[in-house]
């Protein structure tokens, strides 16, 4: 019948619309809130999102702050774009706990 093996390729990364999709998940989380440079937790920024040519630079508050520290994710394919999501999740979840 077949002899098993599968040459299917992912989908080409589309850095324009992971950023839309990205920017859509952060207005879904309904505790962050849009503005010009960025997403606000409160009154502290703790998420920017930008494009960089084929991939979609994210910067991500270790904790929120006036002035933050930063960790910084490219997305590249959509794997990343979905274990950058969880980090979101994660780190919004402990941070509403430690409030």
């Amino acid at each position: 019948m077949s002899d098993g093996s599968w040459d299917i390729a992912p989908p080409p990364f589309n850095a324009g619309s992971a950023l839309q999709t990205m920017k859509r998940f952060a207005r879904d989380q309904r505790v962050l809130a849009e503005r010009s440079e960025g997403w606000l937790l409160g009154a502290d920024l703790v998420l920017k999102m930008s494009l960089d040519s084929a991939m979609v630079l994210v910067q991500l508050a270790k904790r929120p702050a006036r002035t933050p520290e930063w960790d910084t994710f490219m997305l590249k394919s959509a794997t990343d774009s979905r274990k950058v999501q969880d980090e979101i999740k994660r780190r919004l979840t402990r941070w509403k706990d430690e409030e």
